[in-house]
């Protein structure tokens, strides 16, 4: 970790511990560690992330830190694999539930359960901590475990296929901008017509009515959507049902304010989305990310700035979510990520390079971790010197320094308390107080099984809705009448009564009721909730 030697950084320089300049600085004294210092020295909370590593030393007294309230202002943890991400996202995340701060954690290989139960103590944790003077105590923090569709270890997560809405199904089903602009009027029809699309079947069953000789005209009537796009988008749906995709969609749909909970002593939950068992589905689960994330900006209040977040939001494998992906769904990423800020969110992406992140989206993203990457390909180092160029100004030759990281090392800067970027700072990184690596699958599926949670998302429900009412059989005729014993004359209707009871205004009279009862309203994804 050579620093590059500039006017700030004169060598030779004595410091007032009777050390050098930067070849062999021990005190804060020295010019450019006192500078660094100076900019993580925060009055109010702030979240420590380690001490700082100046010339390959580690320096306990200028600690680097993130001020609580700047934890809205998004950010971004990187990094090569292997490099330390996952420990990173576990400090962060203990020391929010520790200021009463909820979390929520995509858990993509499983390691992340152990936030729960107190770490154990060893030669390397005890290294760790006496090199960034850490006062390490083994803690376990309020939890709770998820999955998405009950697959694998957690309370399952499911959305109805109407609050996904059609922009985030097209990203799922991986179709094309027209085909995405069909399966929304499909939407649209099933919206109008009171066809609640609750799982995949729903929505097959009014695709497949589309093109069916009856729903034909219907077609004609929602735009013009082609009975070839129809074809395309059903075969798409059958073969990811066939996929086993199924499983993820329907009732009861989670609550994403159920992640914005604290424990009874005040300390945040930390929501654990459990992604094991659906990792080899990439595009799936970073799609359902953003479904959550699309929700809460959907239903949560403005609260302008706080003196913390309502929540922060750890986006794990954040490039899957950006690749191949529309303008149109870029432009909706940035302005969620713009606009969420100001309703309590924060959101960290978490991804290998940062030119995996949009740069209008990388732009929002003001507290960056930047773990070590690799330098192996003509392609490496160009993404290496990409990462530089997104950097602030420092002493330090960043493109030596990023190559030359250690596991749990990573180059910081972040927002300060009055919004400006703090200095760049190499940082070796605390160590977390809970347990680094995953819990038992007993003690894990007993946890689940205890949680309040539990009892109001276990069991699927498969209620009245499309498929079942465009597979209903007609109504068989009634019988007739008995006669009456005495017919009456009776007045001739007025008009209002002639309209009120006409065949037109009762099924307008229906479809309005059918509307106000749903009161479906699509945000910038086409998600949609019915008003809690």
């Amino acid at each position: 970790m050579t620093p590059a030697r500039d006017a700030a950084d004169p060598a030779g320089a004595t410091d007032s511990a009777g050390g050098t300049g930067p070849a062999g600085a021990t005190g804060p004294a020295d010019p450019v560690v006192a500078g660094i210092a100076a900019g993580y020295a925060f009055d109010g909370q702030a979240l420590e992330l380690g001490a700082l590593v100046w010339d390959g030393r580690c320096r306990p007294d200028a600690p680097v830190r993130i001020p609580l309230p700047m934890l809205n202002r998004h950010g971004l943890v990187a990094g090569a694999t292997g490099t330390g991400k996952t420990k990173t996202l576990q400090l962060i995340a203990e020391q929010l539930s520790a200021q009463g701060v909820p979390v929520f954690l995509a858990d993509i290989k499983g390691d992340l359960s152990g936030i729960a139960r107190p770490g154990q103590p060893n030669d390397r944790v005890r290294g760790r901590t006496g090199e960034v003077g850490q006062e390490w105590t083994a803690t376990g923090f309020p939890a709770e475990f998820l999955a998405l569709g009950g697959l694998g270890h957690g309370i399952p997560v499911r959305a109805t296929i109407t609050s996904f809405g059609p922009v985030l199904l097209s990203k799922a089903l991986q179709l094309n901008q027209t085909q995405e602009q069909s399966l929304g009027l499909i939407f649209h029809y099933a919206d109008t017509k009171g066809l609640e699309l609750i799982d995949l079947k729903d929505l097959r069953a009014v695709v497949a009515f589309l093109t069916s000789d009856e729903g034909k005209a219907e077609l004609k009537n929602i735009g013009g959507l082609s009975t070839a796009t129809a074809g395309v988008i059903l075969r798409s749906l059958t073969a990811f049902e066939a996929q086993g995709m199924a499983d993820f969609f329907g009732e009861p749909e989670f609550d994403t304010a159920d992640l914005l909970r604290r424990a009874p002593d005040g300390r945040g939950v930390v929501s654990v989305l459990e992604l094991p068992a659906v990792q080899d589905r990439p595009l799936l689960f970073s799609t359902f990310l953003m479904w959550l994330l699309a929700d809460l900006f959907h239903d949560l209040p403005e609260i302008g700035d706080a003196d913390r977040p309502g929540l922060v939001f750890f986006f794990d494998e954040a490039h899957l979510l950006f690749n191949d992906a529309s303008k149109a769904f870029l432009d909706s990423i940035t302005q969620t990520v713009r606009l969420i800020r100001s309703k309590g969110v924060g959101v960290f992406f978490v991804t290998q390079t940062p030119k995996d992140v949009p740069s209008d989206v990388l732009a929002q993203l003001g507290n960056r971790v930047q773990h070590a990457l690799r330098a192996f390909t003509p392609e490496d180092q160009k993404a290496l010197r990409a990462t530089v160029q997104t950097f602030p100004k420092s002493s330090y030759d960043l493109e030596e320094l990023l190559t030359g990281l250690g596991i749990g090392e990573a180059v910081v800067t972040v927002l300060s308390e009055t919004g400006a970027p703090t200095p760049v700072a190499a940082t070796r990184l605390r160590a977390p107080e809970s347990l680094m690596g995953p819990v038992d699958a007993a003690e894990l599926d007993a946890a689940v099984r205890g949680s309040a949670l539990y009892g109001r998302y276990a069991q699927a429900v498969d209620r009245e809705s499309a498929y079942e009412k465009l597979q209903r059989t007609p109504a068989e005729p009634r019988a007739p009448k008995a006669p009456k014993a005495q017919q009456t004359p009776k007045e001739e209707p007025s008009l209002v009564e002639q309209v009120v009871s006409s065949g037109m205004f009762k099924s307008l009279a229906r479809s309005v009721g059918t509307q106000l009862g749903r009161e479906i309203t699509r945000s910038l994804f086409g998600t949609a909730r019915r008003r809690r």
